[in-house]
């Protein structure tokens, strides 16, 4: 009888390991490429790992040349403008779990997500924007992708940026 019970353990153990999503493979099915992470501009650093937990500083909607996403959503960007720069700003993210993990597979949970919006004191969907951030996660990490999180409207941002996001990583 214990034998059985352990193949069972065994089974469902290697059940849950097989149906786990592969970040990496699934960027590559995405189509998307991490740019190559630059320095700081202050005196701080991309990521604090404290035991088995990843403080991520914040991060914009920058390109690869490094030109933010500018303004504020709801008067100078529309809606969908916003969601794009929230997306580009998970990639960004993307890119310093990366690099200090080396293997987007060593993530083992998206727990929290501080979403901030440069928008007018009316504005409303700010959870909206903040979507464009959180549906990345979830697509590059399935369930694990699943946080956590605070989406918040701000009078302004660093750089006029449009959104600003940080995040705490559970890692492996």
């Amino acid at each position: 009888m214990k034998n059985i019970f352990l193949l069972f353990i065994v089974h469902c153990l290697l059940s849950v390991s097989l149906h786990a999503q592969d970040a990496e493979a699934k960027l590559k099915e995405l189509k998307i490429e991490l740019p190559v992470l630059g320095k700081p501009i202050a005196n701080y650093v991309h990521v604090v790992r404290s035991g088995n937990l990843l403080f991520l500083a914040s991060k914009g909607p920058s390109n690869a040349q490094g030109v933010y996403i500018t303004g504020k959503v709801g008067k100078d960007l529309t809606l969908e403008q916003g969601i794009e720069a929230a997306r580009l700003t998970a990639i960004n993210q993307l890119a310093v779990l990366k690099a200090e993990l080396g293997d987007l597979n060593k993530v083992k949970h998206i727990v929290k997500v501080l979403g901030m919006v440069n928008c007018e004191a009316d504005f409303k969907d700010h959870p909206k924007v903040i979507n464009g951030f959180s549906d990345l996660m979830v697509a590059v990490f399935g369930e694990k992708g699943k946080h956590a999180r605070s989406a918040v409207g701000m009078c302004s941002l660093p750089f006029n940026m449009a959104v600003e996001i940080e995040l705490i990583v559970e890692v492996e």
